[in-house]
């Protein structure tokens, strides 16, 4: 979502960066920037003015100008205003003392209310939680079997006896969970296409019967400035205490995320990034405002890294790679980790530094991997142990049973052997060196080195030089 707005803030700010000093005709053209990047962004025309005029007053500060890099230090301005702008600090929920705690999503219809609760179901069991959902959707056509579904989807419970009454729909519900001994319950309430007096009316109603310890503003990312003004519409009568922003994936410009919490006071607490049921995120207003600048993040990277992998998986793969034991049984529990932590492209964005030299990663045609997998899996428990065996007939079955060429077996072979050489290295404390790539002055590989014959050339031009 943010990847436009990411490039205009790295733009406007990328000429700063490497100035020893600045002066007021270089700060306010950046200003000038941010300014525009931010209104294309759909953000609110008050929030981007309060935010310019922060920046520019603590940019032209004192300490900013007896800083030894003041770019730099303009750079870090930005990240923390615009981590104040979504909400510092802690946006956890809260969990009551007796259980169980209740937590209450409203919303209008279609903002992803009914999956959005599988999600936050499904995030809750992950934290060691116990949690159930109530439907006390009874307006929408078949959201109650929706969410039965979900529930059998993420293996918790669904109270859906009641069928016309929301208010008794959400008291059966929460003594059902109570008697089960569940210590969350998580309420689906019903929306509107737009904010009326029979939606607020409902809601208020379900509100003070459940008496939630958390409500959730449940808000679509891809409404722009419409969601800014759903929330203030739902802050007036019913008031929230956090965001569930939905969509977060999507392509829509970020005007509402970087929003809704200067207009409305109340933190971004949970973010949907992406359709599936595992797609649900703590959001982190200090990781998402270095994923913008362009800074990675890598702290959700880790986090990310840790769920996918188990800690004996780990720790036996770890010994193994820095042995130079690197078999095809290793390649695919390294590759179905990677899979759990999502799109490749997402991962690699989390990493420092990757974010400008990955600019085509949305071309990357993720099923190569896929095929990777099957030429594996065509391959014997014996094969995969014990990759040298592989002979012309072997490669030559392994291909036609994956359905791939003899050559791309071939290339994936050769591919272990340096994967294999590299580990090996490592683990003995050596930096391997990658065949064919050279290191340009900041970092990113360049062409790799001459050919042999170009530098024989160039030798040989040298000495005729030196006789003369």
């Amino acid at each position: 979502m943010f990847d436009t707005l990411s490039d205009k803030l790295q733009n406007a700010l990328g000429d700063l960066r490497g100035r020893g000093t600045l002066d007021e005709e270089a700060v306010s053209r950046a200003m000038r920037e941010i300014r525009l990047a931010l209104l294309e962004a759909d953000v609110n025309f008050d929030v981007v003015r309060r935010f310019v005029a922060q920046v520019r007053e603590r940019a032209v500060g004192e300490d900013v100008r007896k800083s030894l890099t003041p770019g730099q230090q303009v750079v870090k301005i930005v990240h923390e205003e615009l981590t104040e702008l979504m909400g510092a600090g802690d946006s956890r929920l809260a969990f009551s003392p007796r259980p169980p705690t209740t937590i209450l999503l409203a919303g209008l219809q279609g903002s992803g209310k009914t999956t959005a609760a599988g999600k936050l179901a499904l995030l809750l069991k992950n934290d060691g939680r116990k949690p159930a959902l109530v439907a006390a959707d009874l307006q929408r056509p078949a959201a109650i079997d929706q969410l039965i579904q979900l529930g059998r989807q993420v293996d918790v419970p669904v109270y859906a006896e009641e069928r016309s009454d929301p208010v008794k729909a959400v008291h059966d519900g929460i003594a059902r969970a109570r008697e089960d001994g569940r210590d969350v319950v998580v309420l689906d309430t019903a929306g509107r296409l737009h904010v009326d007096e029979a939606l607020m009316e409902e809601l208020a109603a379900v509100r003070r019967e459940a008496k939630p310890t958390n409500v959730l503003l449940v808000l679509d990312a891809m409404t722009g400035q419409e969601a800014v003004n759903v929330a203030t519409a739902f802050q007036e009568r019913i008031d929230f205490d956090g965001v569930l922003m939905t969509k977060l994936d999507g392509d829509a410009r970020g005007g509402a995320a970087l929003s809704v919490r200067a207009v409305t006071g109340r933190p971004i607490k949970l973010a949907s990034v992406g359709e599936k049921l595992d797609a649900l995120e703590w959001f982190h207003a200090d990781r998402m405002a270095s994923r913008i600048l362009g800074m990675g993040d890598v702290l959700t990277l880790i986090e990310r890294a840790e769920a996918a992998i188990e800690e004996d998986e780990k720790d036996e793969l770890e010994q193994r790679l820095m042995k130079g034991e690197f078999s095809f049984d290793d390649f695919l529990r390294s590759y179905k980790m990677l899979r759990r932590m999502g799109p490749l492209q997402g991962v690699l964005k989390l990493i420092p530094g990757l974010g400008k030299q990955l600019e085509g990663i949305e071309q990357v045609d993720e099923r190569q991997l896929a095929r990777v997998e099957a030429i594996i899996l065509s391959m014997t428990p014996h094969e995969r142990r014990v990759p040298h065996v592989i002979d012309g007939s072997r490669r030559r079955r392994i291909a036609a049973g994956s359905g791939t060429t003899v050559t791309d077996v071939n290339q994936l072979l050769e591919a272990r052997k340096q994967m294999a050489k590299m580990m090996k290295m490592m683990g003995s404390g050596k930096m391997p060196q990658v065949p064919g790539m050279g290191m340009a002055g900041n970092g990113i590989p360049t062409q790799g080195p001459p050919r042999p014959s170009a530098t024989r050339k160039s030798k040989s031009k040298r000495k005729r030089k030196a006789r003369k």
